[in-house]
């Protein structure tokens, strides 16, 4: 699901890291491309069951990042910073 594939996208990014110096080649790349794909796959499925789109989350994101943004809260940690 969602999360085994969030996992290997981690994965993936941590071999670049530790096995090319964080270097991102034409075949690492794709293979990211792949992965990602099937993360966004998961990701509209979870979306589409609560009746959501796409485009209303990430402007939900950029509304709430902008919040933090204008009230100096964009570093820390906590869901309601």
């Amino acid at each position: 699901g969602l999360v085994n594939e969030a996992g290997e996208v981690a994965g993936k990014i941590k071999k670049i890291f530790r096995d090319k110096d964080g270097v991102i080649g034409e075949a690492e790349k794709e293979a990211l491309k792949a992965e990602l794909g099937d993360v966004l796959w998961y990701l509209s499925q979870v979306a589409t069951e609560l009746d959501l789109s796409l485009d209303e989350i990430a402007e939900a994101n950029i509304a709430k990042l902008l919040d933090r943004q204008a009230r100096g809260k964009i570093q820390g940690d906590g869901d309601n910073r």
